[in-house]
């Protein structure tokens, strides 16, 4: 039996020497905190992810400038809107979105930075195995790093330069392939008849982030 184990570990280690490029799976959910190199602001948010229907909501708790409060915002990518939800007094704002759906997933033109394992290999379940990649955003030239999990492709941590903040840090955890529930990636009843605010500025990725400020 410990011989079987031994040659298991060596197969997946193996195995695990040619890392490849992958796309998360379609549906995640889970929690995600946002940094930035200038320390002006962090997120902590419960996330939805739905690359089929190009849909994201975020459900945050943010610090700026060492004020807190808090922000949930419903991107619709497909239709090019975005809607600011206050459950408190059951408003919201409908918003154009002209930022484009990246799904999750290692660019094709993206660079091997490395492999490693987070935790530690001295035993079984101590450590996580993955895959570091760099490139730049095709739309703006930033520069970024993503880790991804070898097996499952699940992403772990981001990090973008940007122009407006420096460093961009994103890191994924407590993640789960699925939505639990799916009437979340919908505006609620109280904001179908909220229209189109033409004269507010497109949000795009950057921007979204600035108004919560």
């Amino acid at each position: 039996m410990k011989l079987l184990l031994v040659l298991s570990c060596l197969l997946a280690a193996c195995l695990a020497q040619k890392p490849h490029r992958c796309t998360s799976p379609p549906l995640l959910s889970g929690e995600l905190t946002v940094s930035t190199q200038n320390e002006k602001f962090f997120v902590f948010a419960k996330y939805l992810y739905d690359a089929l229907g190009q849909k994201i909501r975020l459900m945050e708790l943010v610090t700026y400038d060492n004020k807190t409060f808090t922000y949930d915002g419903l991107l619709l990518f497909r239709e090019g809107i975005m809607y600011e939800i206050h459950y408190d007094n059951k408003t919201c704002k409908k918003l154009p979105l002209k930022a484009d759906f990246h799904p999750m997933e290692i660019p094709k033109d993206a660079s091997l930075l490395g492999q490693a394992i987070l935790g530690s290999s001295s035993g079984p379940g101590q450590g996580l195995l993955v895959n570091t990649w760099t490139g730049e955003l095709p739309e703006n030239g930033e520069k970024y790093m993503s880790t991804f999990t070898e097996f499952g492709c699940i992403p772990v941590s981001s990090v973008v330069h940007t122009k407006d903040y420096g460093w961009m840090m994103s890191s994924l955890f407590n993640n789960v392939i699925g939505i639990t529930n799916p009437n979340l990636l919908y505006p609620p009843s109280f904001c179908l008849d909220e229209k189109l605010d033409i004269e507010e500025e497109p949000v795009d990725f950057h921007s979204f982030f600035q108004k919560m400020r």
